[in-house]
């Protein structure tokens, strides 16, 4: 079985943007030469998360109403400056796994992998994948 890893960067502007990394998944996998197999997308950060979804810009403002309604900025929290970063968070998981047919990564139909940052601040991100199969 072939292990591929690979690092990626990326900066965001700051509270509830959503980056496509779509497109950098299938890259990975073409680099990595796995046929059939799986991959695995991780953000190691305690206040950014992944989520396979449709992304388009009124999907996208929904996705900002549905974190803002459940769990508000204001919401009276004891940690400093972003307790509400932290919790949105909470909700959702910081990876996903794919499977890998014939060479590319599989989404539905109007999937897309999509970085949500949570955090009040710009920040720098990095998000690991690692390819596995034959």
């Amino acid at each position: 079985m072939k292990v591929f890893n690979e690092k990626i960067v990326f900066s965001t502007k700051g509270e509830i943007e959503l980056t496509d990394l779509t497109g950098k998944v299938h890259e990975v996998v073409r680099k990595s030469g796995v046929k059939n197999g799986l991959i695995h997308v991780f953000a190691p950060h305690a206040t950014g998360v992944l989520i396979l979804t449709e992304h388009e810009p009124s999907l996208d403002s929904d996705v900002k109403d549905f974190l803002e309604k459940t769990i508000p900025k204001h919401g009276g929290y004891r940690h400093p400056s972003n307790a509400h970063s932290h919790l949105r968070s909470m909700l959702l998981s910081p990876d996903k796994t794919l499977p890998i047919m014939d060479g590319q990564a599989v989404f539905g139909t109007w999937q897309s992998l999509v970085f949500v940052e949570t955090d009040v601040y710009p920040r720098q991100r990095t998000i690991i994948m690692t390819v596995m199969g034959e």
